[in-house]
């Protein structure tokens, strides 16, 4: 029943974090636990967008020693924001928008390799899920050399639907994809834009792809594999940031 600098542990106390709207990196939950307030806990976790994961005691025992009582929360290094906000607040600065989207990216050194080259080219957000993606933890934040702390991030419960309020404010979404018979130097990042970049494993999601306005490959001189994604974004970045200037 105690809270640490990266934990609170215990039923009650999770509850009153999220009673007083603190925001958590996630909720572990124990498997099967139930209870009235193991439900206000999942409801509240829920409206505020924190993800809840159930997992099996022995992660519970690996997180801590205390007496948990089935349920630990995560605190949160960084301060999330409203995707509506975010950009609502850019706009207003007269700025046009470059964002930066994740999809299934997992690997915390590459999200804080992304945050840091994001920051450095102008970009102004992050947009992540609020599943399927890598911890925004110490590790990704010395990753990030602080920037993850520095640009703003909104987690979102869907990617489909960010990408709908994207475009509600005439932001378009951009892939990099193989296949594409355009080149990154002939895409117009001028314009108000969002850069999705997928998993090195898996790429971007289907209906993801779909829904992308612009899709275009960056050559590569050899027929190796590919880039890695966090060098991949660099490049990307970087063209959207020479355009730019």
């Amino acid at each position: 029943m105690k809270k640490n600098a990266t934990h609170i542990i215990g039923r009650q106390p999770v509850l009153e974090a999220l009673r007083e709207g603190n925001q958590l990196e996630r909720v572990f939950i124990q498997r099967n636990a139930s209870g009235e307030i193991i439900e206000e806990i999942r409801i509240l976790a829920q409206k505020l967008q924190i993800p809840i994961n159930s997992v099996p005691l022995e992660k519970l025992h690996s997180l801590t020693k205390a007496n948990h009582q089935g349920v630990i929360g995560l605190n949160s290094i960084i301060q999330y924001i409203d995707l509506q906000d975010a950009i609502d607040h850019v706009v207003q600065q007269a700025m046009i928008p470059l964002f930066v989207m994740l999809d299934g990216i997992t690997d915390v050194r590459n999200i804080g390799a992304i945050a840091r080259t994001a920051l450095c080219c102008g970009a102004q957000l992050m947009i992540i899920p609020d599943k399927g993606i890598g911890a925004f933890n110490e590790e990704a934040l010395k990753s990030s050399a602080g920037a993850l702390q520095k640009i703003m991030v909104a987690r979102v419960p869907s990617l489909l639907k960010a990408i709908d309020t994207l475009h509600l404010n005439g932001i378009q979404v951009l892939t990099a994809e193989m296949k594409s018979s355009t080149k990154i130097f002939d895409a117009d990042m001028k314009q108000p834009i969002c850069l999705v970049m997928g998993s090195e494993d898996k790429g971007i999601q289907p209906y993801i792809s779909k829904a992308a306005d612009i899709k275009f490959t960056i050559p590569m001189a050899g027929d190796f594999d590919s880039f890695n994604v966090g060098v991949a974004c660099g490049i990307i970045l970087f063209e959207a940031s020479k355009q730019r200037m």
